[in-house]
Protein backbone atom coordinates (compact mmCIF):
# COMPACT_ATOMS: atom_id res chain seq x y z
CA UNK A 1 0.00 0.00 0.00
CA UNK A 2 1.38 3.40 -0.93
CA UNK A 3 0.75 6.64 1.01
CA UNK A 4 -2.05 7.83 -1.25
CA UNK A 5 -3.89 4.51 -0.95
CA UNK A 6 -3.58 4.67 2.83
CA UNK A 7 -4.64 8.32 2.80
CA UNK A 8 -8.16 7.23 1.81
CA UNK A 9 -8.52 5.58 5.23
CA UNK A 10 -7.67 8.77 7.14
CA UNK A 11 -10.13 11.56 8.00
CA UNK A 12 -8.20 14.02 5.82
CA UNK A 13 -8.60 16.74 8.43
CA UNK A 14 -4.87 17.27 9.18
CA UNK A 15 -5.79 17.49 12.88
CA UNK A 16 -2.34 16.39 14.07
CA UNK A 17 -3.64 14.01 16.74
CA UNK A 18 -1.39 11.25 15.35
CA UNK A 19 1.72 13.39 15.87
CA UNK A 20 2.25 14.28 12.22
CA UNK A 21 1.39 17.68 10.71
CA UNK A 22 -0.81 16.30 7.90
CA UNK A 23 -2.67 13.11 7.06
CA UNK A 24 -0.39 12.67 4.04
CA UNK A 25 2.75 12.92 6.16
CA UNK A 26 1.29 10.29 8.51
CA UNK A 27 0.39 8.08 5.54
CA UNK A 28 3.99 8.26 4.33
CA UNK A 29 5.27 7.35 7.79
CA UNK A 30 2.94 4.33 8.02
CA UNK A 31 3.56 2.93 4.55
CA UNK A 32 7.22 3.82 4.17
CA UNK A 33 8.64 3.65 7.69
CA UNK A 34 6.57 1.08 9.55
CA UNK A 35 4.79 3.45 11.93
CA UNK A 36 1.64 1.91 13.46
CA UNK A 37 -1.53 2.94 11.62
CA UNK A 38 -3.58 3.05 14.82
CA UNK A 39 -1.70 6.14 15.97
CA UNK A 40 -4.56 7.89 14.20
CA UNK A 41 -7.53 7.61 16.59
CA UNK A 42 -10.04 8.06 13.78
CA UNK A 43 -9.13 5.10 11.57
CA UNK A 44 -11.42 2.09 11.32
CA UNK A 45 -9.18 -0.82 12.27
CA UNK A 46 -11.34 -3.43 10.55
CA UNK A 47 -10.76 -1.75 7.18
CA UNK A 48 -6.95 -1.86 7.37
CA UNK A 49 -4.55 -4.66 6.42
CA UNK A 50 -3.30 -6.48 9.56
CA UNK A 51 0.34 -5.73 8.71
CA UNK A 52 -0.30 -2.01 9.24
CA UNK A 53 -1.54 -2.63 12.78
CA UNK A 54 1.38 -4.73 14.00
CA UNK A 55 4.35 -3.68 16.07
CA UNK A 56 6.32 -0.60 15.23
CA UNK A 57 9.15 -1.22 12.80
CA UNK A 58 12.34 -0.91 14.83
CA UNK A 59 14.18 0.09 11.69
CA UNK A 60 11.91 3.05 11.09
CA UNK A 61 14.00 6.21 11.05
CA UNK A 62 13.90 8.14 14.29
CA UNK A 63 13.39 11.21 12.16
CA UNK A 64 9.99 9.99 11.05
CA UNK A 65 9.13 9.43 14.69
CA UNK A 66 10.48 12.56 16.26
CA UNK A 67 12.11 14.92 13.76
CA UNK A 68 9.75 17.32 12.05
CA UNK A 69 12.33 18.23 9.43
CA UNK A 70 13.09 14.63 8.51
CA UNK A 71 9.43 13.76 8.32
CA UNK A 72 9.09 16.55 5.79
CA UNK A 73 12.16 15.25 3.94
CA UNK A 74 10.61 11.78 3.69
CA UNK A 75 7.37 13.22 2.36
CA UNK A 76 9.23 15.39 -0.17
CA UNK A 77 11.08 12.31 -1.41
CA UNK A 78 7.83 10.41 -1.83
CA UNK A 79 6.18 13.26 -3.73
CA UNK A 80 9.22 13.47 -5.98
CA UNK A 81 8.83 9.78 -6.77
CA UNK A 82 5.23 10.44 -7.84
CA UNK A 83 6.57 12.60 -10.66
CA UNK A 84 7.79 9.53 -12.51
CA UNK A 85 4.38 8.62 -13.90
CA UNK A 86 3.17 12.09 -14.85
CA UNK A 87 2.76 13.49 -18.35
CA UNK A 88 4.35 16.89 -17.82
CA UNK A 89 3.41 18.19 -21.27
CA UNK A 90 -0.31 17.85 -20.50
CA UNK A 91 0.09 19.18 -16.96
CA UNK A 92 1.87 22.39 -17.94
CA UNK A 93 -1.24 24.27 -19.19
CA UNK A 94 -3.18 23.35 -16.04
CA UNK A 95 -0.38 24.71 -13.87
CA UNK A 96 0.46 27.84 -15.81
CA UNK A 97 3.89 26.30 -16.35
CA UNK A 98 6.24 26.16 -19.32
CA UNK A 99 7.18 22.83 -20.92
CA UNK A 100 9.49 22.13 -23.86
CA UNK A 101 10.04 19.03 -25.96
CA UNK A 102 13.76 19.71 -25.70
CA UNK A 103 13.55 19.21 -21.92
CA UNK A 104 10.53 16.89 -21.59
CA UNK A 105 11.13 16.06 -17.91
CA UNK A 106 11.09 19.70 -16.79
CA UNK A 107 8.40 22.19 -15.76
CA UNK A 108 9.22 25.87 -15.31
CA UNK A 109 7.00 28.29 -13.39
CA UNK A 110 7.25 30.98 -10.73
CA UNK A 111 6.90 30.85 -6.95
CA UNK A 112 6.49 34.32 -5.43
CA UNK A 113 8.03 35.76 -8.59
CA UNK A 114 11.10 33.50 -8.30
CA UNK A 115 11.92 30.98 -11.03
CA UNK A 116 11.25 27.30 -10.33
CA UNK A 117 12.67 24.41 -12.33
CA UNK A 118 10.92 21.21 -11.28
CA UNK A 119 11.70 17.82 -12.74
CA UNK A 120 11.66 14.13 -11.95
CA UNK A 121 15.21 14.56 -10.63
CA UNK A 122 14.57 17.43 -8.24
CA UNK A 123 13.34 20.97 -7.74
CA UNK A 124 15.36 24.17 -7.95
CA UNK A 125 14.35 27.62 -6.77
CA UNK A 126 16.45 30.52 -8.01
CA UNK A 127 18.88 27.92 -9.30
CA UNK A 128 19.40 26.18 -5.95
CA UNK A 129 17.73 23.25 -4.25
CA UNK A 130 15.51 24.62 -1.45
CA UNK A 131 17.10 24.12 1.94
CA UNK A 132 13.72 23.67 3.62
CA UNK A 133 11.97 20.45 2.49
CA UNK A 134 8.62 22.14 3.06
CA UNK A 135 9.30 24.26 -0.03
CA UNK A 136 9.80 21.06 -2.00
CA UNK A 137 6.58 19.59 -0.61
CA UNK A 138 4.68 22.74 -1.56
CA UNK A 139 6.00 22.75 -5.12
CA UNK A 140 5.58 19.02 -5.70
CA UNK A 141 2.08 19.15 -4.24
CA UNK A 142 1.22 21.92 -6.68
CA UNK A 143 2.06 19.59 -9.56
CA UNK A 144 0.60 16.48 -7.93
CA UNK A 145 -2.79 18.04 -7.16
CA UNK A 146 -3.20 19.31 -10.72
CA UNK A 147 -2.46 15.81 -12.03
CA UNK A 148 -5.77 14.64 -10.52
CA UNK A 149 -7.40 16.20 -13.58
CA UNK A 150 -10.07 18.39 -11.95
CA UNK A 151 -8.01 21.54 -11.35
CA UNK A 152 -10.05 24.65 -12.11
CA UNK A 153 -8.48 27.96 -12.97
CA UNK A 154 -8.73 30.74 -10.37
CA UNK A 155 -12.07 32.52 -10.42
CA UNK A 156 -13.23 35.83 -9.00
CA UNK A 157 -14.45 34.71 -5.59
CA UNK A 158 -12.29 34.91 -2.47
CA UNK A 159 -12.60 32.89 0.73
CA UNK A 160 -11.08 33.20 4.18
CA UNK A 161 -9.33 30.20 5.70
CA UNK A 162 -12.34 29.75 7.99
CA UNK A 163 -14.54 29.08 4.93
CA UNK A 164 -12.41 26.18 3.70
CA UNK A 165 -13.30 22.67 4.90
CA UNK A 166 -11.52 21.18 7.93
CA UNK A 167 -9.57 24.40 8.47
CA UNK A 168 -10.27 25.23 12.13
CA UNK A 169 -6.81 24.18 13.27
CA UNK A 170 -5.16 26.26 10.55
CA UNK A 171 -6.77 29.63 11.20
CA UNK A 172 -4.51 30.44 14.16
CA UNK A 173 -1.44 29.20 12.29
CA UNK A 174 -2.19 31.49 9.35
CA UNK A 175 -2.68 34.45 11.66
CA UNK A 176 0.53 33.79 13.61
CA UNK A 177 2.93 33.08 10.77
CA UNK A 178 1.54 35.39 8.11
CA UNK A 179 -1.12 37.96 8.97
CA UNK A 180 0.14 39.23 12.34
CA UNK A 181 3.76 39.40 11.19
CA UNK A 182 2.83 41.56 8.20
CA UNK A 183 0.56 43.80 10.26
CA UNK A 184 3.32 44.47 12.77
CA UNK A 185 6.06 45.10 10.20
CA UNK A 186 4.20 47.35 7.80
CA UNK A 187 1.96 49.39 10.09
CA UNK A 188 2.36 53.06 9.08
CA UNK A 189 4.48 51.87 6.12
CA UNK A 190 1.84 51.07 3.51
CA UNK A 191 3.78 52.77 0.75
CA UNK A 192 6.70 50.39 1.33
CA UNK A 193 4.39 47.37 1.42
CA UNK A 194 2.77 48.43 -1.84
CA UNK A 195 6.15 48.93 -3.48
CA UNK A 196 7.37 45.47 -2.48
CA UNK A 197 4.15 43.81 -3.61
CA UNK A 198 4.25 45.38 -7.06
CA UNK A 199 7.99 45.46 -7.74
CA UNK A 200 9.16 42.24 -6.14
CA UNK A 201 6.13 39.95 -6.07
CA UNK A 202 4.48 41.05 -9.34
CA UNK A 203 1.25 41.65 -7.41
CA UNK A 204 -1.70 43.56 -8.85
CA UNK A 205 -3.85 46.07 -6.96
CA UNK A 206 -7.27 44.63 -6.10
CA UNK A 207 -10.13 47.01 -6.80
CA UNK A 208 -13.35 47.20 -4.83
CA UNK A 209 -11.90 46.23 -1.44
CA UNK A 210 -12.57 48.09 1.81
CA UNK A 211 -8.98 47.73 3.05
CA UNK A 212 -6.47 50.56 2.95
CA UNK A 213 -4.23 48.40 0.75
CA UNK A 214 -5.31 45.37 -1.28
CA UNK A 215 -3.16 43.28 -3.60
CA UNK A 216 -3.56 40.02 -5.48
CA UNK A 217 -0.28 38.18 -4.95
CA UNK A 218 0.53 35.34 -7.39
CA UNK A 219 2.15 32.85 -5.01
CA UNK A 220 2.03 30.22 -7.76
CA UNK A 221 0.57 30.68 -11.25
CA UNK A 222 -2.81 29.18 -10.22
CA UNK A 223 -2.61 29.99 -6.49
CA UNK A 224 -3.15 33.71 -5.93
CA UNK A 225 -3.88 35.17 -2.54
CA UNK A 226 -5.65 38.42 -1.75
CA UNK A 227 -3.71 40.47 0.78
CA UNK A 228 -5.84 43.02 2.65
CA UNK A 229 -4.26 45.57 5.02
CA UNK A 230 -6.12 47.94 7.33
CA UNK A 231 -3.98 50.63 8.93
CA UNK A 232 -4.02 51.17 12.68
CA UNK A 233 -6.41 53.73 14.13
CA UNK A 234 -4.95 54.48 17.58
CA UNK A 235 -7.62 57.03 18.44
CA UNK A 236 -10.26 54.30 18.08
CA UNK A 237 -8.14 51.61 19.70
CA UNK A 238 -7.66 49.58 16.53
CA UNK A 239 -4.31 48.00 15.71
CA UNK A 240 -3.15 47.37 12.16
CA UNK A 241 -4.79 44.29 10.68
CA UNK A 242 -4.00 41.94 7.79
CA UNK A 243 -6.41 39.43 6.30
CA UNK A 244 -5.41 36.86 3.68
CA UNK A 245 -8.06 35.42 1.38
CA UNK A 246 -7.77 32.54 -1.07
CA UNK A 247 -9.30 31.77 -4.44
CA UNK A 248 -12.45 29.64 -4.28
CA UNK A 249 -10.74 26.82 -6.22
CA UNK A 250 -7.47 26.83 -4.29
CA UNK A 251 -7.91 23.30 -2.89
CA UNK A 252 -7.74 21.98 -6.46
CA UNK A 253 -4.04 22.90 -6.31
CA UNK A 254 -2.87 22.55 -2.69
CA UNK A 255 -3.84 20.84 0.53
CA UNK A 256 -4.50 23.00 3.60
CA UNK A 257 -1.06 22.44 5.12
CA UNK A 258 0.70 23.53 1.93
CA UNK A 259 -1.70 26.44 1.53
CA UNK A 260 -0.92 27.85 4.97
CA UNK A 261 2.77 27.35 4.32
CA UNK A 262 2.43 29.20 0.99
CA UNK A 263 0.98 32.19 2.83
CA UNK A 264 3.75 31.95 5.41
CA UNK A 265 6.32 31.99 2.61
CA UNK A 266 4.68 35.09 1.13
CA UNK A 267 5.13 36.83 4.49
CA UNK A 268 8.70 35.55 4.75
CA UNK A 269 9.49 36.97 1.33
CA UNK A 270 8.03 40.40 2.08
CA UNK A 271 9.92 40.63 5.38
CA UNK A 272 13.12 39.46 3.69
CA UNK A 273 12.79 42.11 0.99
CA UNK A 274 12.04 44.84 3.53
CA UNK A 275 15.62 45.57 4.44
Amino acid sequence: MNPYQFLRHTPGSNCGDCGWPTCLAFAAAVTKAGVRADRCPYLKRDQLPPELLGGENSAAPDALEHGEEDRHTALAAYLRSKMQGLDLSSLAPRLGADWSATEPDLLCFSFLNRPVRLSRAGVFLDGDEPADPRDQILLYNYVSFASAGHARKPGKSWLGMESLPNSIAKIRTLATYCEERLAERFSARLEQLSKLCVTDLAAQPAAGQSADVAFIVPVLPCVPLLLLFWEAEPEDGFAAKVKVLFDQHVLDFLDLESLVFAAERAADRLLELDC
